[in-house]
This record gives structure tokens, C-alpha cells and sequence, in this order.
């Protein structure tokens, strides 16, 4: 048997959050893979289903973020499963949004719904070596902004990456059923494609420098327009850059 849970705050002001991107990875796959309807048991919303003849559980934590461990570490007791049985998705903002990575074990790095789990995991076997999909979000930059950053929503325009990363999440799950993270991972890295590199909204660069029309053209490979050799014009050039061999 494999729990898959997905991490976020309940509630439909939360929904759209950066932050309740695991709760949305998770909805996607209880949708297309035609799982039990959610039912409220360990302080959480929990469905069941097959994947490639294997029973999974999927279980969303509707205790907010800082307490998930509470909900998944009663499910763990009461199904008796391993640490190898429990898979965890949540955001990262380490990540670029439309990355994702697969990893057994590993630090919270900050989140506390990953926290609260590994406090949580006690008397199990190598009780931090559970399985971590962890999903980009990007960083807004600076510390001060993360909080107001990851409770923020994802834009309009964020949609089309996420369309593809859940999709692509539930139509390869049967590699995460096997224990292939790699070849999840690589199934995945083929369904985003050009998306891996999607941009969230995160502070904007500065603009380059303006450049002149005249030195956008030198270090364009292009065709340089016809120079006058002769009249006004040319005599206003010469002056300008000098001679030709100067």
C-alpha cells in the first residue's frame, strides 16, 4: 500500500495558494484516476484507489500546514506502513516553478508542513527516509517576502505550466507505485519540456540599458543599410566617426 499526501491549508481562500500546490497535485490524481470519493478520517480528507493493481491511499492534512504530521502520522499507525510507503507533496521554493524533483529523506528546509511530519514519523524505521516530491514554486527573493509570497495565488498565467505538471504527476504515477523516482522523474522532465523553465511571478530584472540604433546594428548579424559616401550626410558621419581607416 502507498500514502500519497499532498500539503496545504483547507479552506477556499487557500485554494489558489502557492503554498497548496500538493493539495492541487493530489486533487489531480484522485480525478483521473477514478479514486473513492473523500471521506473525513485522521484529521484529514482520505480516498482510496488501484494503480497498476496496487492499492493507494491519498490523504490531504486538513489540519493547516504546521500540524500535517498530526493527520499523517495517525494514518501511518493505523494502516502499519513503512516509511517506504509514505510519499509527501508540497511546494519548494528552492525549485523554478514547473521543477520538479523525487527524493527519499533529506532536510525540511524551512517547510513546516515537512517539519511537523518529521516530528510526527517517530518509532518508525529510518523515520526521515520517507519519499519527498517536492514542487517549484519559485522564490520571490528575499525572506521577508516568502510569507506573503507562498500564501499568495498562482497567476492566470501560471496556469498552463500547472496543467501540464499535474497531469503529467498522474498519468506517470504507476513509475512512483514501482519505486522508479527516475524514471518518473524523466517522464516528467519529457511532459514539461520548454515549461521547466516557466517563470512564476517573482521580481522583475531590470531592463537592459538602452542602446543606440547604430550600435544595436554592429552587434547584430544583420545587413547594414546603404552609408552615403557623398553629400551632407556623409561629410556629417565623417565627422562623427572619422574616416574610413582612422
Amino acid at each position: 500500500m502507498l500514502l500519497i499526501t499532498g500539503l496545504g491549508n483547507p479552506g477556499a481562500q487557500y485554494a489558489r495558494n502557492r503554498h497548496n500546490i500538493g493539495f492541487m497535485a493530489v486533487d489531480e490524481i484522485h480525478a483521473r484516476h477514478r479514486f473513492s470519493p473523500w471521506s473525513k478520517k485522521f484529521q484529514g480528507l482520505i480516498s482510496e484507489g488501484m494503480i497498476d493493481g496496487e492499492k493507494v491511499l491519498l490523504l490531504k492534512p486538513q489540519t493547516f500546514m504546521n500540524l500535517s504530521g498530526q493527520s499523517v502520522g495517525e494514518a501511518m499507525r493505523f494502516y502499519k506502513l513503512a516509511i517506504s510507503d509514505l510519499i509527501v507533496v508540497y511546494d519548494e521554493l528552492d525549485l523554478p516553478p514547473a521543477k520538479l524533483r523525487v527524493k527519499a529523506g533529506g532536510s525540511a528546509n524551512g517547510h513546516n508542513g515537512i517539519k511537523s511530519i518529521d516530528q510526527h514519523m517517530h518509532g518508525l524505521l529510518n523515520s526521515k527516509e520517507y519519499r519527498r516530491m517536492r514542487l517549484g514554486i519559485g522564490h520571490p527573493g528575499s525572506k521577508d517576502l516568502v510569507h506573503h509570497y507562498v500564501l499568495g495565488d498562482f497567476a492566470k498565467a501560471d496556469n498552463e505550466w500547472l496543467d501540464l505538471l499535474f497531469t503529467g504527476i498522474a498519468d506517470n504515477l504507476s513509475y512512483l507505485v514501482k519505486k522508479d523516482d527516475n524514471g518518473f522523474m524523466n517522464k516528467l522532465s519529457l511532459v514539461m519540456g520548454g515549461k521547466q523553465d516557466a517563470k512564476a511571478e517573482a521580481p522583475v530584472k531590470a531592463a537592459p540599458k538602452a542602446q543606440s540604433h547604430i550600435r544595436q546594428a554592429r552587434q547584430n548579424n544583420t545587413i547594414a543599410p546603404k552609408v552615403p559616401t557623398t553629400g551632407p550626410m556623409a561629410d556629417m558621419l565623417a565627422k562623427l566617426f572619422g574616416k574610413k581607416g582612422d
